[in-house]
């Protein structure tokens, strides 16, 4: 069944639960509220609810769809509010989308791909029905709340393993595929900063936006609590994402580094192997008229100012630190 819980509340405190058959009343006390949360419904599922409640029907398009940024609309006297939420699945950050739909006596919230319930925040808000009582708004901010606070536990295992990566090339250099999942990594910060971004537009406008239905001036301050929650998910998804570029220009900068290491010492080899090549291609060619021929010393000489020169020379090459 796509309804995973189904309550109604009157003043904060629970009147019961409904069955997953059992119709929902058209009747509210004034102090009453519906809230219903469903995982990924079907059209037919999502039809019998809409028309309870008089959902507008592109606001359950766009919930079915699956497929939406964060963003909230207004429909009449219902708020209709869609949030992207996170979680790592190994290299790769998975985005989900929970869509919700609020009117003064009700809550609805339609989730897809998160794996995430929201059965811990309904178990926190029925523990403070002072809290509860404010209504299907506070739910909304809290389930918000909720969602904002799943982006850290990403945030904070990507950043683990960069920093893990960031220490380690300084001694090891990155191969092909270590810099292909450095620059993949930098793809789903991105994308995922996208999404907080746009996650930060909504806390905005639940905050500030006076003309919106169903939120109350006493609750829109808490809504300032979760943009500050998402700024702050922002800011570190902007470092991370520079630190995965760093950690590739420092793994560029150290190979050229060694390149002009390597470069250096086999410059200075073949300076040193030179001298010899050079004494003793002069010394190979046949003409008959060649200095020091009759010189019983000429031999060792030649051997021994071999040895100098190529001694100097190494002695200098590493004294400048190319051997």
């Amino acid at each position: 069944m796509p309804i995973k819980a189904a309550r109604l509340y009157n003043d904060g405190k629970l009147v019961r639960e409904l069955g997953p058959n059992e119709a929902i009343p058209d009747h509210c006390d004034p102090g009453d509220f519906f809230w219903l949360c469903l995982f990924e419904p079907t059209p037919g599922e999502l039809e019998g609810i809409a028309r309870r409640f008089g959902l507008h029907p592109l606001a359950v398009e766009d919930a079915l769809k699956a497929n939406q940024l964060p963003k909230v609309e207004a429909y009449g006297e219902q708020l209709f509010v869609v949030a992207s939420t996170g979680n790592r699945d190994g290299d790769t950050i998975q985005s989900g989308e929970t869509a919700f739909f609020l009117g003064r006596h009700f809550i609805v919230s339609v989730r897809h791909g998160s794996a995430r319930t929201h059965s811990e925040v309904r178990a926190r808000l029925e523990s403070l029905p002072a809290k509860l009582a404010h209504g299907p708004d506070y739910v909304l901010y809290a389930v918000l709340d909720f969602i904002v606070d799943g982006y850290f536990p990403v945030i904070d295992a990507i950043e683990d393993r960069l920093l893990t990566v960031e220490e380690s090339v300084m001694d090891t250099p990155l191969d092909a595929d270590d810099i292909r999942h450095l620059y993949g990594q930098r793809h789903e910060i991105i994308r995922f900063q996208r999404l907080v971004g746009l996650m930060k537009d909504v806390a905005s406008r639940l905050t500030s936006d006076a003309d919106l239905p169903c939120i109350d001036d006493a609750v829109r301050p808490f809504f300032r609590d979760i943009w500050d929650h998402v700024q702050r998910a922002e800011f570190r998804l902007v470092g991370l994402r520079d630190v995965a570029a760093s950690v590739v220009d420092t793994n560029n900068l150290l190979e050229q580094q060694r390149q002009g290491a390597i470069t250096r010492q086999l410059a200075a080899w073949a300076a040193i192997l030179a001298v010899p090549t050079a004494i003793a291609g002069i010394y190979g060619m046949n003409f008959e008229h060649m200095p020091e021929l009759g010189w019983t010393f000429g031999y060792p000489f030649a051997l021994g100012l071999m040895g100098s020169v190529c001694a100097l020379l190494y002695w200098r090459f590493k004294r400048i630190g190319w051997l």
